[in-house]
C-alpha cells in the first residue's frame, strides 16, 4: 500500500512539472477583440548587483491582494517572482493618460529604495501572454541597413545634473507607453500578441486641483485637451516629500510578424557576423589541431611498432625500450583509487547531463520562452544520471581490485553535490541577507534535498551495485608484482607542466562559446544557439580526449607508468584557464563593484569550474584508459 502511494505522489509530481512546461510553438493564445489581458510584473534586475529583487519591494502601484504565479524549479533559482498588477488592457482598445495610482508623499525610506535602484541601473520586468516587456533599439547591420532589436525591461529612472546645478538629481520614470503588437486573423477577427514594447517617461504630473480621486483630470495628459506626454516635459524627481503620479499609455499596433516568430526580434543579435566568424574560426582550428595530433600519434606508433618488430626478429636485439618496457606496470592500480573513481563517476554524470540537456535544447524544448526551463532541466538531469555516476565508478573501482565499495558509493552520491549545494547554501544566506528575491525559499531547498537525498543517492547505489555485480574487465597484459623503478625525467615531463599544457587546447575549442555563456548568464541576454554549443561540446570531447592520449603516450615513452591521474589532470586543468578567462570578463566587460555581486560571481564561477574539470578530466581520462 505504501509502495501505491508513493507511486501516486510521484505521478501526482511528474503530471504538475509536464503541467508547467511550457513547449513553445504549440499552445498560442487568441484574443477577441476587447479581451482582457493579464500582464504580470516580474523581478528588478541589475546587471551591476547581480541581485533580483521582486517588483513590490518598492513603493509601486500594487493591488489588494497579491496574487503570485505559478513557477517551475529554474524560475525559482534564477529569482524571478512572477505577480499580479494594476494594469488594465483589452485587446486592440488604445489607452491614454490611464492613472494607475497616486502616492500623496514620497517617505524618506522609500525614496532612498527608488535613488538605490536607480544608482544601480535596476531594470523592471514584466510580462504579457509570455512576452517580456522591451525597449526598442534601432540597430545597424553590417550592410549599413537598420534592424530593430529589443533590450529586455526599462529601467527605474535616470540620474543627470539639472543645468546650472553639480548635485546629482535622481528621476524616476513614472509613464509608461506600451505598445503592443497583434497579428490579427482576417478570417475569425481574432488576434495573437507578437510583441511587446514599452517607452518609459518621467514627468511631473500636474492637475487640476484639488485632487479628485473618483475623476482626476491631469494637465500634463489629457487626451480631451490634445496634451501627451513626452521627453520634453519636466521630469518628475525623487526626493521625500514628492508628489508622484503613476500613470501609463496602451497602444496597439497590427504587425505581419507570425506567432511562431515572435521571439526573433528577441534574439537579434548585434555580432551575428562576429560570432559566426569567431565559431567557425574556432572550429577550423580545432580541427586542424585534432587532425595534426592524430597524425603525429598515427605516424610515432607506427614507427615505433616497426622498430619492435625489427627488433624482436633480430637474435640480437639487447633489450626493449620505450613504452614498451613498462607494459608490466601500466595497469599497476593508482594511488587513491577510490577518489579517482569517484572523480570519473562524478564525470560520467556530468557528461549524461548535459548531452541529454543539450538533445532537448535542439528540439527546442528549452527555447526562451520557457522561462527556468534551461536550468530546471540541467537540475533533473542531474539527479537522474546518478545511476550513471555510480555504475561507472563502480567499474572502474572493480578494476582496480577495490574492496571498499560502500565507501566508495558514499563519496560518488554526496562528494561533487556537497560541494555545490554547500556553496549553494553559503551563497544563499548572503542573498538572503541582502532581502533579494534571488535568494532560495526554505521549501525550494527543502525540494533540492528531496532530489538530492530521494532521487540522486538512490539512484548512485543501484548504479554502483550493477556495476560491482558485473566481472571486472581482464586487463590486456599481466601486471608485475614488482613495480619498475621509473627513471629521472626531463623538465618538460613534469606532471605540472605538461598537465598545464594539455589544458591549453581544450579550454582553446571553448572559449569563443563561452563568452556568448558568460554574457547570457552575467548580462542577462538570450542565449539560444544550442546548435552551436552542441558542436563545440563535441569538439571539446575529441580535444581532450586527443590531447590526453598525446601525453600519456610521451609519458609511457619516459618510462613513467604513473599515468592515472595525471591523465585525469592533463584535460581537466582546461578548468584553470576557464576560472583564468571569467576572471578577465569579469574585469573588462562587468561593471560590478560591490562586494556580494563580485563574491557571487567569483565563488559561481569557481564552482563552474570545478564541474568543467570533472567533466574534461573524465574524458581524457576515458580515452587514455
Amino acid at each position: 500500500m505504501e509502495w501505491r502511494m508513493l507511486a501516486l505522489l510521484l505521478l501526482a509530481w511528474g503530471a504538475t512539472v509536464s503541467h508547467g512546461f511550457y513547449l513553445p510553438g504549440v499552445a498560442p493564445q487568441d484574443f477577441k477583440k476587447g479581451d482582457h489581458m493579464l500582464l504580470k510584473v516580474n523581478k528588478l534586475s541589475s546587471i551591476k548587483t547581480q541581485l533580483p529583487y521582486q517588483y513590490y519591494s518598492l513603493p509601486y502601484c500594487r493591488p489588494e491582494k497579491i496574487i503570485p504565479f505559478a513557477e517551475n524549479l529554474g524560475e525559482v533559482l534564477r529569482g524571478d517572482r512572477i505577480e499580479n498588477s494594476l494594469y488594465q488592457m483589452k485587446m486592440r482598445v488604445d489607452e491614454q493618460c490611464k492613472i494607475l495610482c497616486r502616492i500623496e508623499s514620497l517617505s524618506e525610506a522609500q525614496a532612498d529604495a527608488f535613488i538605490e535602484n536607480i544608482d544601480d541601473d535596476y531594470k523592471v520586468n514584466m510580462i504579457l501572454d509570455n512576452l517580456p516587456v522591451a525597449m526598442v533599439k534601432i540597430l545597424k547591420d553590417d550592410s549599413g541597413k537598420q534592424m530593430k532589436a529589443y533590450e529586455r525591461g526599462y529601467y527605474v529612472g535616470f540620474k543627470a545634473t539639472i543645468e546650472g546645478q553639480k548635485d546629482i538629481k535622481f528621476f524616476l520614470h513614472n509613464h509608461l507607453r506600451f505598445n503592443i503588437l497583434y497579428n490579427r486573423d482576417s478570417a475569425t477577427d481574432l488576434s495573437r500578441i507578437v510583441g511587446f514594447e514599452v517607452e518609459a517617461f518621467s514627468v511631473n504630473h500636474q492637475y487640476d486641483k484639488p485632487w479628485d480621486p473618483k475623476n482626476p483630470v491631469l494637465q500634463t495628459c489629457n487626451p480631451n485637451r490634445g496634451v501627451a506626454v513626452s521627453h520634453t516635459q519636466p521630469p518628475q524627481a525623487v526626493e521625500p516629500g514628492a508628489e508622484i503620479l503613476f500613470t501609463y499609455d496602451v497602444q496597439f499596433s497590427q504587425s505581419e510578424i507570425r506567432w511562431a516568430s515572435r521571439w526573433d526580434t528577441y534574439l537579434q543579435m548585434t555580432d551575428d557576423q562576429i560570432h559566426w566568424f569567431s565559431i567557425v574560426n574556432s572550429v577550423m582550428i580545432v580541427l586542424f589541431l585534432s587532425g595534426m595530433v592524430a597524425m603525429i600519434m598515427m605516424r610515432t606508433l607506427h614507427r615505433d611498432i616497426a622498430k619492435y618488430n625489427a627488433l624482436d626478429a633480430q637474435e640480437d636485439a639487447a633489450e626493449e625500450t620505450g613504452w614498451k618496457l613498462v607494459h608490466g606496470d601500466v595497469f599497476r592500480p593508482p594511488d587513491r583509487a577510490s577518489l579517482l573513481s569517484t572523480y570519473v563517476g562524478v564525470g560520467v554524470q556530468i557528461f549524461g547531463m548535459l548531452v541529454v540537456t543539450t538533445f532537448f535544447a535542439l528540439l527546442g524544448f528549452l527555447s526562451p520562452s520557457n522561462r527556468g526551463g534551461l536550468m530546471t532541466a540541467m537540475v533533473l538531469m542531474f539527479v537522474f544520471m546518478g545511476s550513471l555516476a555510480g555504475y561507472g565508478a563502480a567499474r572502474l573501482y572493480k578494476t582496480f581490485r577495490g574492496d571498499q565499495w560502500r565507501q566508495m558509493t558514499v563519496r560518488t552520491a554526496f562528494m561533487f553535490p556537497g560541494v555545490v549545494f554547500g556553496v549553494f547554501f553559503v551563497l544563499d544566506l548572503i542573498v538572503w541577507g541582502q532581502k533579494s528575491s534571488g535568494a532560495v525559499p526554505f521549501g525550494t531547498l527543502v525540494a533540492l534535498c528531496f532530489l538530492w537525498f530521494g532521487v540522486s543517492v538512490p539512484l548512485v547505489f543501484m548504479g554502483s551495485y550493477y556495476g560491482f555485480k558485473k566481472p571486472a574487465p581482464e586487463d590486456p597484459v599481466r601486471t608485475n608484482k614488482i613495480p619498475r623503478q621509473i627513471p629521472e625525467q626531463p623538465w618538460y615531463m613534469h606532471p605540472v607542466f605538461s598537465c598545464l599544457v594539455g589544458g591549453v587546447l581544450p579550454f582553446g575549442a571553448v572559449f569563443i562559446e563561452l563568452f556568448f555563456i558568460l554574457t547570457s548568464v552575467w548580462l542577462h541576454q538570450f542565449y539560444y544557439l544550442f546548435g552551436f554549443l552542441a558542436l563545440v561540446f563535441i569538439i571539446l570531447c575529441l580535444t581532450c580526449a586527443e590531447i590526453t592520449i598525446v601525453l600519456c603516450y610521451f609519458q609511457l615513452c619516459s618510462e613513467d607508468y604513473n599515468w592515472w591521474w595525471r591523465a585525469y589532470f592533463t584535460s581537466g586543468s582546461s578548468a584553470l584557464y576557464l576560472f583564468a578567462y571569467s576572471a578577465f570578463y569579469f574585469y573588462s566587460k562587468l561593471d560590478i563593484t560591490k562586494v556580494v555581486p563580485m563574491l557571487l560571481y567569483f565563488v559561481y564561477m569557481a564552482t563552474v569550474s570545478y564541474g568543467f574539470f570533472c567533466l574534461c578530466g573524465t574524458i581524457g581520462f576515458l580515452a587514455a584508459y
